[in-house]
Order: C-alpha cells, then sequence, then structure tokens
C-alpha cells in the first residue's frame, strides 16, 4: 500500500492554496499574488510586539553589562543574521564585536550554498564556544522552520554557558527549545508562495524583527537624538554628508560650521551638537553627555521638529 503521509506539521513546509496555480500565471499575476503573500508578514509581526520588546530589554541589559548580541543561523536565516550584525558598528558607532553573526558552514556560506551545515549538532555547540559566549551575553537562534539543528544544538550551549536565548522561528518551536529559551518571537507567517522557501515571506519577517531587535536596542542606549543616528561613523562620503546636515539642523549652523564642529569632535556628531548647543570644547561636551548615559536630548534639550 502506498504511504500518502506525505504532510509536514510545520507551517512553513506546507502547500499555499492561494499560489497553486503559480507556474500558470503571468508575471503581472506572479507580482500581484507574490505582494499579496508579503501583505501579510506586518502584521504577523505584529502580533509578536510584546515578545520582540521583551528580547530588546534583554539585549540592552546585556550591552549595559558589557556583553554582546550574538545571533546564529543557517542559511537564509543565518545571512539575515551577519546582515544585521554588520550594519551596527556604521549605523550606531558600535564596535564590530557587539553584535555578531555565525552561521553555520562559516562566512563562506555568506556566499555560497552550505545546506548541510546546517544539520551539524557538534559544530553548533562548538560555534558557541568559539564566539567565547558568557552569561552576560544574548544569544538569538533564528530557524524559519523552527527545528534547525544547528541552531537548537548552538542554543543549548548558549543556555550552558549561561547566556539568556531567544529563538526567532516562523513555525512551532520545538518543546525543549520553548521551555528553555528566554523569548520565543513567533512570527508564524503560513505556507510560502513557493512550498518550503522561506527565503520569502518566513526571511521578510526575520528581517523585521531583526531590525527592531537592534534599533530597539541601540535607541533604548542613547544611540539616536530624536530621529536621527547622531552616533553614526562617517565612511563614506555618503555618511559624512548625513552627518554634516544632522548637525546642521540640530544647531542651526551652516555647512562649514558643521564640518568644524565635526572636526573639533574628532568625527563625533553627537559630540559636536553637544558643544554646539551649548557653546562648550570637547571634554565638557563628553562629560555632559557621561552624566547623561550617552543621552543627547537630556542635555541640550529637544531637537527641532521634522519639517522646521
Amino acid at each position: 500500500m502506498t504511504n500518502r503521509d506525505f504532510s509536514d506539521p510545520r507551517a512553513t513546509e506546507q502547500r499555499n492554496p492561494r499560489s497553486e496555480r503559480i507556474d500558470v500565471a503571468s508575471s503581472l499575476e506572479i507580482v500581484d499574488i507574490m505582494n499579496a503573500e508579503d501583505a501579510r508578514v506586518a502584521d504577523v509581526v505584529h502580533g509578536q510586539r510584546e515578545q520582540i520588546a521583551q528580547a530588546i530589554d534583554l539585549i540592552m541589559a546585556a550591552f549595559k553589562a558589557g556583553g554582546r548580541l550574538v545571533y546564529v543561523g543557517a542559511g537564509t536565516s543565518g545571512r539575515l543574521g551577519v546582515l544585521d550584525a554588520t550594519e551596527c558598528p556604521p549605523t550606531f558607532g558600535v564596535p564590530p564585536t557587539m553584535v555578531t553573526g555565525v552561521i553555520a558552514g562559516g562566512y563562506g556560506a555568506l556566499v555560497k550554498s552550505a545546506e548541510g551545515a546546517e544539520d551539524d549538532v557538534n559544530a553548533g555547540a562548538a560555534a558557541m564556544d568559539t564566539a567565547a559566549v558568557t552569561n552576560r551575553d544574548v544569544v538569538v537562534g533564528i530557524a524559519a522552520s523552527g527545528t534547525t539543528p544547528y541552531v537548537r544544538s548552538a542554543l543549548s550551549r548558549a543556555q550552558t554557558l549561561g547566556a539568556k536565548t531567544v529563538l526567532v522561528t516562523c513555525a512551532a518551536p520545538p518543546k525543549v527549545l520553548a521551555e528553555t529559551c528566554d523569548v520565543i518571537v513567533n512570527p508564524v507567517v503560513g505556507p510560502e508562495v513557493l512550498t518550503g522557501s522561506t527565503r520569502l515571506k518566513a526571511g521578510t519577517a526575520t528581517k523585521l524583527v531583526l531590525n527592531m531587535l537592534t534599533t530597539g536596542a541601540m535607541i533604548r542606549l542613547g544611540k539616536v537624538y530624536g530621529n536621527l543616528m547622531v552616533d553614526l561613523v562617517a565612511l563614506s562620503a555618503k555618511l559624512h554628508d548625513r552627518g554634516e546636515r544632522i548637525v546642521m539642523e540640530v544647531c542651526g549652523v551652516s555647512r562649514e560650521e558643521a564640518r568644524r564642529a565635526i572636526a573639533g569632535a574628532t568625527g563625533s556628531v553627537k559630540l559636536a551638537i553637544v558643544m554646539a548647543r551649548r557653546k562648550v570644547d570637547a571634554n565638557e561636551a563628553r562629560r555632559l553627555l557621561e552624566s547623561a548615559n550617552g543621552f543627547v536630548r537630556p542635555v541640550v534639550g529637544d531637537p527641532p521638529p521634522v519639517g522646521r
């Protein structure tokens, strides 16, 4: 007798009835089908708002204690973690060790598929030792289907090492992780347009969650003023220009004055703002910022309203 038990309980592996005829659709119809599916993602992520906020609080506390955020994942999930980690230093002026990404198969897996690496449980556990995870860190495991062996073993090892752990998954989490992780972020976006292709809706949901984790934690640490990236590191002409425009807008000065202020602040936009607004030198501006735990608003008042 033929075994017809081909169903998979994971939401990411189920077939989507709304795209079952996508192979005979026109290009415009394909776009409409995919766009309609993507439109569901933001609402699903919103449903996880409290869990995401809990994870932000864990990460912020880790940073304040001198700990790190360590992402770990395989395939698309791992790449998204490394991507988010890589963006933190230029955006928020933090050292590259503060947020790191670990991907199954190593960094070569960023540009070349290493699908079998996700099944290596020993490598997942060893990766936490190689990353020197401690009880001051938060380890965020990213597993679209929730069952990735590499991620499960990494989280288990991180827990043994005393780290706080978070699982981001778009399917029902494994019982052992649901019971042991400090936070489960579980945006179940449902079946993909292409069955099992978790780089689609699951990948989009994951990217939205990771955006919130790091951005939220950095905001809570005082890395922004209003909605301005005052701790950015100007490593390109575009970022030099952005830093100067921020000082111009916030302080009401010319481009040349903004440039001189940033130079006097050894490249720090945040310090330049305090120097210009409070009419103090770099040392005093630094002291004022330190007394406010790095937050600009308590030192210089509110930023100008948008569209001033």
